[in-house]
């Protein structure tokens, strides 16, 4: 098992690191993949709700390339979510059942509009200026977060975080994530971001992934834990789905995303 994750990282990473350093259509498609992937996952984990499986992956996919080529992207979400909404309504309307259609169309609706909603920032970000670097700097701090969280955990962990989603992460781990995180984020600035974001701005944002990346990991584990599994899929060998691989990102890029046009202005 351990020998699979590691031939898997020895691949995934160098893959991940070409895909930000092309950039433009190849990190899209990458970024689509990774989207579509999650969506899937998440609605098989959600499956006891009996959700539009195929309807949400269709409307998942068409909803990621709108927000990328339409350039109007806020008008672009709240006119999706409403048609979203007006198909799956009418998928309950004129179905054979009415039992948990509510649970159906919400849980259909979160994977549809939120999952692509989030992961587009990831490609919104890469199109910035030095976008390149800031993809890096943010899948390294996240990466740190998460190693040093589980590491620390393990060795003075005491205090459960959130004992009903994930007994095993502490508070202990957490305040070590962040505190690496943190430092993680200084490193890289002078390394290869001394030209993008001065000290404020880069300990600011790695503040907001260290704090924001944990979160989100959480929010991913009570989705699962709600499904009564253990990973969301099997696509990453010896890592689980990409929904396990790419939780961090799914509050983590809108919210790195708003913090670097925020701290820009100041």
């Amino acid at each position: 098992m351990l020998l699979t994750r590691i031939l898997t990282a020895c691949v995934g990473i160098p893959l991940i690191f070409a895909c930000v350093y092309f950039g433009n259509l190849l990190f899209y498609i990458f970024m689509f993949a990774v989207m579509f992937f999650c969506v899937q996952e998440y609605l098989d984990i959600c499956k006891k709700y009996k959700p539009h499986a195929v309807v949400s992956l269709v409307m998942a996919s068409v909803f990621f390339i709108m927000l990328h080529y339409c350039n109007t992207s806020l008008n672009t979400a709240a006119v999706s979510a409403v048609l979203m909404l007006l198909i799956l309504f009418a998928l309950e309307v004129f179905g054979e059942s009415t039992e948990q259609s509510v649970g159906r169309i919400s849980v259909s609706f979160l994977g549809s509009f939120f999952i692509p909603l989030a992961l587009i920032h990831m490609v919104y970000i890469r199109e910035m200026k030095g976008g390149m670097q800031l993809l890096f700097f943010i899948f390294i701090v996240v990466w740190v977060v998460d190693t040093a969280a589980y590491a620390f955990g393990r060795m003075i962990g005491k205090h459960k975080l959130a004992k009903n989603v994930s007994p095993k992460k502490t508070i202990e781990g957490a305040a070590a994530g962040i505190i690496f995180g943190v430092f993680a984020a200084a490193a890289c600035r002078y390394i290869f971001m001394e030209q993008i974001l001065s000290l404020p701005q880069t300990l600011i944002i790695g503040f907001v992934i260290s704090i924001i990346g944990q979160f989100s990991d959480l929010a991913e584990s009570l989705i699962k834990r709600d499904g009564n599994i253990k990973d969301s899929g099997k696509i990453i060998p010896g890592h689980g789905g990409a929904f396990d691989r790419f939780d961090s990102y799914i509050f983590a890029a809108p919210a790195v995303y708003c913090t670097l046009h925020f701290i820009s202005k100041i």
